[in-house]
């Protein structure tokens, strides 16, 4: 089994470990029901569509 020679310096932990939080922006579409944008594999939360059917019911503030 191999084993490292040297000790990894923090600043190298730091960098290796600094690239698992780099922010990832989530996929936007636009709902098929209303064309407002959405996340994927959710509901719509403008018209409350998921899948072509109504899953929940959205009051508008009117």
């Amino acid at each position: 089994m191999g084993v490292p020679k040297r000790k990894p310096s923090h600043s190298r932990q730091r960098m290796r470990r600094a690239y698992n939080s780099v922010l990832h922006l989530p996929q936007m579409t636009t709902c098929p029901q209303c064309a407002a944008p959405y996340i994927t594999h959710r509901v719509c939360p403008a018209c409350g569509y998921y899948n072509g059917r109504q899953v929940i019911t959205v009051n508008t503030l009117a």
